[in-house]
């Protein structure tokens, strides 16, 4: 494209024709070349080949789970908190950290029992009762930290690498550096469930990468996609309206010459034509079986569930159509509250693991009896953690001092936690881990080396580990 681009890519030819005067020329059109050379996609049933050494994974799942989860009522076992319960945190803990809210109460035992689950013997509660029978697939890390301790700025750390808006998230850096094997769907898709999360659209934004890069929201329910039914019902004058349209844009290219933005929105809107004769297709789980609807929760009593069940079997059908990063936000389950439980923690977390357990397992076992799982990373991660003591009487403040992340398939260890916190959950202190470490780990997985993925930008080469970030070895099998 130009040399902003520091990645191994397809470039336009350079001697003997101007990019002005190879676009007029180009007898496929437009379309054919903003998804190919132009934005450093392949051409149309093309692989791309742009890894910097053999991937684990093809794909990736990431289950976003806004709000913060607390680790010590999932996936961290602190027997100490049952002991102490009741207790002054600053006497039984120390040192505290300042909170988001400044309430700190008692130390809080979980409402729910922790086992050993699986062969492998990983300590799991009876919150996610189902997540737990697929302990022996999971890879949890007990050791993550964040920077930030306010929604809106940790999920911009963990979606991007930085606590401000406006940086390409991780799915866009993915989608820039592997292209999309799939020519009439984005590389990117995010699924919601009904909650855009805190820091809004610019979570699953571009930034400074070319825009085609973004992720395309599509609504699990309900009308997926603005126009994505044609207006049109003979498709004599549809095809007449879009090769009008392809030729006042190539004409519009040339009068401004290269432009980002112009290309990536013709790029888009060979897309979005393309997504109209897909898109319909994808979202119709008619066919679906009986026993995988079940697996799902598709016909759960609980509303939310089903609502998560779809997403999670979308992503599936996404993964199998070779669309390389899949974001899931979460229903939305008691208004706007999300996993932030800064009171009546047992009902907030209740409710919210009721709609995405079954379904999360679910995903585990349908991508692994159908060969999948090898190669699609499944990361379930939220912005931060939670206090081990309570906010008030019954809540969790904001930690993001230690949490836990999980990972699974694509090229991780299965059956295995690595790092921990102290003995209440509170901190991490062996193998800490920063969101530049999971993100340069994600990207190892799928063969791309993160200090090499870059894009120059303000006078400098950009990257999304920025200037830190580690592979997690001990994660990889």
């Amino acid at each position: 494209m130009t040399d902003d681009f520091r990645f191994s890519r397809p470039r336009l030819p350079q001697p003997g024709i101007s990019r002005r005067a190879l676009l007029s020329r180009a007898a496929n059109g437009f379309g054919a070349m903003a998804a190919s050379a132009l934005l450093g996609r392949p051409a149309a049933g093309a692989t791309p080949t742009l890894s910097h050494f053999t991937p684990r994974a093809r794909s990736v799942i990431f289950l976003f789970m806004e709000g913060a989860v607390s680790q010590v009522d999932s996936f961290d076992y602190k027997p100490r908190l049952e002991k102490h319960h009741g207790e002054d945190p600053r006497r039984a803990i120390g040192r505290l950290e300042k909170t988001q809210f400044a309430n700190v109460g008692t130390v809080m035992r979980s409402p729910w029992a922790f086992r050993q689950r699986g062969q492998s013997g990983l300590w799991i509660s009876d919150l996610f009762p189902h997540i737990a029978e697929r302990a022996d697939d999971l890879c949890v890390i007990n050791s993550m930290t964040s920077a930030f301790p306010e929604h809106t700025s940790a999920n911009y750390f963990l979606h991007s690498g930085l606590g401000l808006q406006g940086r390409p998230s991780l799915g866009a850096w993915v989608s820039y550096g592997l292209g999309s094997v799939n020519d009439n769907l984005p590389g990117f898709l995010v699924l919601n469930g009904g909650q855009i999360p805190s820091g809004g659209l610019d979570c699953f934004g571009s930034g400074f990468l070319p825009a085609t890069h973004q992720g395309s929201l599509l609504n699990a329910h309900g009308t997926p996609l603005a126009n994505i039914v044609p207006a049109e019902t003979e498709p004599a004058r549809q095809h007449a309206k879009r090769r009008l349209a392809e030729r006042l844009n190539r004409l519009s290219l040339e009068a401004a010459g290269p432009h980002d933005s112009l290309e990536s929105a013709i790029a888009n809107a060979e897309m979005a034509a393309r997504m109209q004769l897909t898109v319909p297709d994808l979202l119709d789980l008619d066919g679906e079986t009986p026993a995988t609807r079940r697996l799902y929760g598709l016909e759960a009593a609980d509303p939310h569930t089903r609502t998560y069940g779809r997403q999670c079997l979308i992503a599936r059908r996404l993964v199998e159509r070779g669309v390389r990063f899949i974001e899931l936000t979460i229903p939305m389950v008691d208004g706007y509250q999300r996993w932030d439980a800064h009171g009546n923690l047992a009902k907030n977390h209740g409710d919210n693991a009721r709609a995405v357990d079954q379904p999360i397992a679910g995903l585990l076992a349908d991508l692994k009896q159908r060969g999948l799982l090898d190669s699609t990373l499944v990361v379930f991660a939220g912005e931060f953690g939670r206090t081990p003591f309570s906010q008030g009487s019954d809540g969790r403040d904001h930690n993001e001092f230690g949490f836990s992340v999980w990972l699974a398939g694509g090229g991780v260890r299965p059956g295995m936690s690595y790092g921990a916190t102290d003995d209440w959950g509170y901190r991490a202190i062996d193998r800490p881990l920063e969101m530049h470490d999971l993100h340069a780990t994600i990207l190892h997985l799928l063969g791309l080396d993160h200090e090499q993925l870059t894009y120059r930008f303000g006078g400098r080469d950009i990257r999304l580990t920025d200037v830190s970030g580690h592979v997690i070895g001990g994660l990889l099998a």
